[in-house]
């Protein structure tokens, strides 16, 4: 058997990790504050698969990820019950001065993710009913310059093969069923109050309840609790990325008929939208004129919708699909995101041998939790058997499609990306 294993986080990408790592034969035991897995930040994701990212690695990452969720049942490799389910809608990545398409659309081809280009008639075609004009830069609602007339049109990159995963707790749930079917131990409603260390190596972990768990690995997977623990561990001196909890709200807006068309991701005006039972779901994609709600105490945050947030979003996305009526009544689900400063996350070692961290991956990394417990695992194992990741990054091969994925790119230490779009779409 492998080294006894702590994951503190059973979320989707805890639960991922946890299943990953007692398939590798690791003793696995898995902590949550919450009384059941994928009760945080992602029970308030709108689990939209999509590959548009501004590295290799993470377009490559999003594309082998898609066949884990083609094949969940296959994936998750047990008989649990009732699985989430992927719907495949297509997306429409809208035209936008601050991510050209140029600019990734090689990504596109390297990986292998198929796509097409569309023109501004094309888009409206495909998407009947949208607004095709072009108001960049996005502008807040009590700005004259909102609701002036386009003279201009935009275009799009559509690609087929991304849509949604149906119920995204549900596919936590999942993972940590398949997980607990490999023998791995989840404990609930179980807070960490100190991290043992001895040596400059984790030896094990304490609970509220004065329980103590003796591991070799830790896996800080904690989500937007996860700057505590590190804090707790005494690790992140070295770390050249930030990270901070962010307070976000995604809108569910009735929709007369319903809403099949594509995902469209719309920085131009600053949101996304997607179909959802009964209408669509409207998230926003941080434009520059909107505040950020940062906060340094995640348990304080409201979790009910407020209309100012719900109006903002809302608007935007009716400005481009006209026919969407804005309620008065602001209706959606709030979640605090565990944001690194590039929206770019964390999978790496840390300066504390045994301690780990897949971190800084709320907004953007539902999609790929099926992979980063693949490529944690492999990451864990190599560097517990004295590979020097830091000096030589780890390579992860990805089992589906048989690209390798450099992960000094999603390294503690790594250089910002200049290339990064510095908003949830990363």
């Amino acid at each position: 058997m492998g080294t006894d294993a702590v994951v503190i986080g059973a979320g989707v990408i805890g639960s991922s990790i946890a299943l990953e790592l007692a398939r590798a034969g690791h003793r696995v035991v898995v902590l949550d504050r919450a009384s059941g897995a994928g009760q945080g930040s992602t029970s308030a994701s709108s689990a939209i698969v999509r590959y548009n990212f501004s590295t290799f690695s993470g377009v490559a990452m999003a594309w082998e990820s898609h066949w884990c969720w083609l094949d969940w049942a296959g994936h998750l490799g047990h008989d649990i019950g009732a699985l989430a389910a992927f719907r495949k809608t297509g997306l429409v990545m809208l035209d936008v001065d601050a991510a050209p398409r140029a600019s990734w659309l090689p990504l596109f081809s390297d990986v292998g993710v198929p796509y097409e280009e569309w023109d501004a008639a094309v888009l409206a075609e495909r998407v009947p009913g949208i607004d095709v004009g072009r108001y960049w830069p996005p502008e807040r609602l009590d700005d004259d310059a909102f609701w002036q007339d386009s003279d201009n049109s935009l275009g799009g990159v559509h690609t087929p093969d991304a849509g949604y995963v149906s119920d995204p707790g549900l596919a936590a749930v999942n993972l940590a069923a398949a997980a607990a079917a490999q023998g791995a131990e989840f404990r609930f409603r179980s807070t960490v109050t100190a991290v043992d260390t001895s040596g400059g190596r984790v030896t094990g972990v304490r609970l509220a309840d004065g329980t103590s768990i003796p591991c070799g690995v830790v896996v800080n997977a904690a989500g937007p609790w996860s700057s505590t623990l590190n804090r707790l561990a005494g690790a992140g001196s070295d770390f050249t990325v930030g990270l901070r909890a962010m307070r976000q709200e995604v809108a569910h807006v009735p929709f007369p008929g319903g809403y099949d068309g594509p995902i469209v991701a719309d920085m131009d005006l600053g949101t996304y939208f997607r179909g959802e039972v009964g209408g669509i779901l409207v998230g926003g994609t941080e434009p520059e004129c909107d505040p950020m709600q940062w906060t340094d105490v995640p348990d304080s945050v409201d979790v009910h919708p407020t209309a100012a947030v719900f109006e903002a979003q809302v608007t935007r996305a009716a400005r481009r699909l006209p026919n969407l009526a804005v309620p008065n009544r602001a209706r959606g689900v709030v979640g605090v995101y565990d944001v690194a400063d590039d929206w770019t996350p964390i999978y790496d070692r840390t300066e504390l041998d045994g301690f780990y961290v897949a971190i800084g991956t709320s907004g953007n990394q539902f999609k790929n939790a099926p992979v980063v417990g693949q490529l944690m695992a492999e990451l864990i194992g190599r560097v517990e058997n004295g590979a020097d990741h830091d000096a030589q990054p780890v390579r992860f091969v990805a089992p589906r499609t048989g690209l390798e994925l450099d992960l000094g790119a999603f390294s503690r230490r790594r250089s910002r990306n200049t290339a990064n779009t510095g908003t949830v779409l990363g």
